[in-house]
């Protein structure tokens, strides 16, 4: 009898339970939203023309968003009004636009007005490679507000090649750009210009017609404005960006070329670090150290409280310096500064003695070279010139021999991001940095200075390789150009472990492809 019951218990739930399922697909919900994310727009095209409806839009009928096209300057395509909104995926704003093809009534709009734009029952179609909403007349755009502040998208030249659909229609900047082939002394923008920022080539367009299609470009700078698609015959969409006027350009001072750049480190050889630590680099050109005076700073934050106050020169537990004032490298050689161990992982290791050392010195017994802190110290004798887990640690190269809280390096990296080592202050006290393939002194967007490692955008830090002690090489590989302008990264270094072992051979840190830096 109880097993009957208990069937017919079932038979009971299993009749509320499709009967709640019934009554959930049949209720609408809450009142939905009438304006929908630029992001969802997209999703809705397919490959083929399709009317937008409330349906297809989850119950919205308009697209509200900033406008980011502006056609004072004649530099925009005629007809089209550029809107982009963003909305929150996971911790990540994303940033999408859409041309919308209003006619002449695209020019009564100006960057950073917001607008909506009723899209309910236009065609959302794909033109000469242009996603665009088309239809749309005067009376269905509604102007809100004007002078709202536009999200930018930052992005690479390689990432927009290879993402076009993207950031198409969209507000973005690339960064540190210059010019491919480097322009002659009377070239303007007019025209098709080919815009490098290391990691690749992107057309900027200029129309004849434009305000300042006859302004000389300056030589390095961040470019932003709108990323507009073409197609080719064979139906590749080819992305190239149009500035909306000549205020589009943050023009850049370039930095200084670096004799040599940071390739590698070894921070954690197998056993004690203790004078056994070395640092690679690679040089750009031939170097005299004799006549040509360098130095290179390392910085280790473990255990230490505060933040270093004046910098690389901070000096004590914090700074070490090597002066290099001596010998001869070659460009595209590789040499090494560090303990006078000159083992590749530690002791008992393969002898490397015979390599290019321009630097070596006993950290261990000795306080480093001056540095022009507050007291003229040296750094404090220590086991460990890097960090091998916790707080961060770094390595700096400055032209000449004097380094205090002003001066700026010429090439620097990090690893890890841990510790105090940034305060904006007032004081500021941190790490100077330099603009690198991976560091900016001035924010890519706004143009803020941000000077100092971990202030602004400069978060970047190469992760610690754990477990420690295993004797891992750390390789920083990418591509220097030095035929480009005054010299630049067109590779981005990325972070490479090699692990080494006791008969390693410098074979194995040095001309590895795709691991170290190339010079060209």
């Amino acid at each position: 009898m109880k097993k009957i019951l208990f069937k017919c218990f079932l038979l009971v739930a299993a009749a509320v339970v499709w009967s709640g399922c019934d009554d959930e697909n049949s209720y609408d919900g809450g009142v939905p939203s009438p304006y929908i994310f630029v992001f969802d727009v997209l999703k809705i095209h397919k490959g083929t023309d399709v009317v937008l409806t409330t349906k297809n839009m989850g119950g919205a009928n308009s697209i509200q968003g900033v406008v980011v096209s502006d056609h004072t300057s004649g530099n925009m395509l005629d007809g089209y009004l550029m809107v982009q909104n963003a909305r929150k995926i996971s911790s990540a704003d994303s940033i999408r636009g859409i041309a919308i093809a209003a006619g002449a009534a695209a020019a009564n709009f100006k960057v950073g007005d917001l607008v909506r734009v009723k899209v309910e029952g236009k065609t959302l179609t794909r033109r000469n490679g242009m996603l665009q909403v088309i239809e749309v007349s005067e009376s269905d755009i509604v102007k809100v507000s004007s002078g709202n502040v536009i999200q930018t998208n930052k992005a690479t030249t390689a990432e927009i090649l290879a993402d076009p659909k993207l950031y198409e229609s969209s507000q973005v900047t690339v960064s540190k750009a210059t010019f491919n082939p480097v322009l002659g002394p009377n070239e303007t923008y007019s025209g098709d210009k080919v815009l490098n920022d290391g990691p690749g080539n992107l057309v900027l367009r200029t129309d004849a017609e434009a305000t300042f299609a006859n302004d000389k470009p300056n030589e390095f700078g961040n470019y932003t404005g709108v990323v507009v698609l073409t197609e080719d015959a064979s139906g590749k969409l080819i992305p190239h960006l149009r500035m909306r006027s000549g205020a589009d350009v943050l023009i850049l001072s370039p930095p200084e070329p670096p004799a040599f750049v940071i390739s590698g480190i070894c921070p954690d050889p197998i056993g004690t670090d203790a004078d056994y630590e070395y640092i690679q680099f690679k040089a750009l050109r031939d170097i005299n150290f004799s006549t040509e005076n360098y130095s290179v700073v390392t910085t280790n934050n473990a255990g230490s409280n505060g933040t270093p106050l004046h910098g690389w020169a901070t000096a004590g537990a914090r700074t070490y310096k090597f002066d290099l004032t001596s010998g001869t490298v070659a460009k595209g050689e590789y040499f090494y500064v560090g303990g006078t161990k000159k083992q590749i992982n530690g002791a008992g290791s393969s002898d490397i003695s015979s390599s290019k050392w321009i630097r070596s010195y006993d950290y261990t017994k000795d306080a480093s070279d001056l540095l022009n802190g507050a007291n003229l110290a040296g750094g404090n004798k220590t086991n460990n010139l890097l960090a091998n887990s916790g707080n961060a640690s770094g390595v700096a190269v400055f032209t000449g021999t004097v380094v205090d809280k002003n001066t700026v390096p010429v090439d620097v990296i990090f690893i890890g991001t841990g510790g105090q080592i940034y305060s904006a202050g007032p004081p500021v006290e941190g790490y100077r940095i330099t603009t690198t393939d991976i560091y900016d002194r001035l924010d890519p967007a706004t143009g803020a200075p941000q000077e100092y490692y971990r202030a602004g955008t400069n978060t970047i830090g190469f992760p610690y390789v754990e477990p420690a002690n295993l004797g891992n090489f750390q390789a920083f590989g990418g591509v220097y150009d030095t035929t480009i302008g005054r010299g630049k990264w067109t590779k981005f270094r990325s972070q490479k472990t090699i692990l080494m072992t006791a008969t390693s051979t410098v074979a194995e840190i040095e001309n590895v492809p795709g691991v170290t830096t190339e010079v060209k």
